[in-house]
């Protein structure tokens, strides 16, 4: 039989002020058409909102889409509160407009994987799908 891909839970999220979502729902949408299960919070969600939503629909992963420069407080908290909660093992990546010299911290404080502009959607499905794993319930 065919290697079978596995089916992933990811959440989308916007979190803070930003109101620009026109790449979080091309994500979703990519992620959706590439055979994952995609929630996505719309706009304007704090990390609590987030974190709450990613526990109770049980993801393995969440994708937050960052443009408001908030990005060195905001990815940093929702971490935090993953792991407060006990859901570290959900894995946190995201993107927006970042600047490359950020990119090492935000890694250093456990954001998996950040998509700078110009990323395409097959590299972003083709890390999801190499990096986030089913979690254990």
């Amino acid at each position: 039989m065919a290697d079978e891909k596995k089916r992933l839970r990811l959440l989308i999220g916007k979190v803070g002020l930003d109101g620009h979502d026109r790449g979080a729902k091309i994500i979703a949408r990519a992620l959706r058409d590439a055979g994952h299960e995609v929630i996505y919070t719309g706009l304007h969600k704090t990390p609590e909102q987030i974190v709450e939503t990613a526990i109770q629909e049980d993801v393995d992963g969440i994708g937050l889409s960052i443009l408001s420069g908030a990005h060195m407080t905001l990815f940093p908290k929702v971490r935090r509160l993953l792991d407060e909660k006990g859901a570290g093992d959900i894995v946190l990546f995201g993107g927006g407009i970042i600047p490359e010299e950020d990119v090492a911290e935000l890694k250093k404080l456990g954001i998996a994987e950040l998509f700078l502009p110009g990323t395409s959607t097959a590299e972003m499905i083709a890390w999801v799908e190499a990096n986030v794993k089913p979690r254990v319930s």
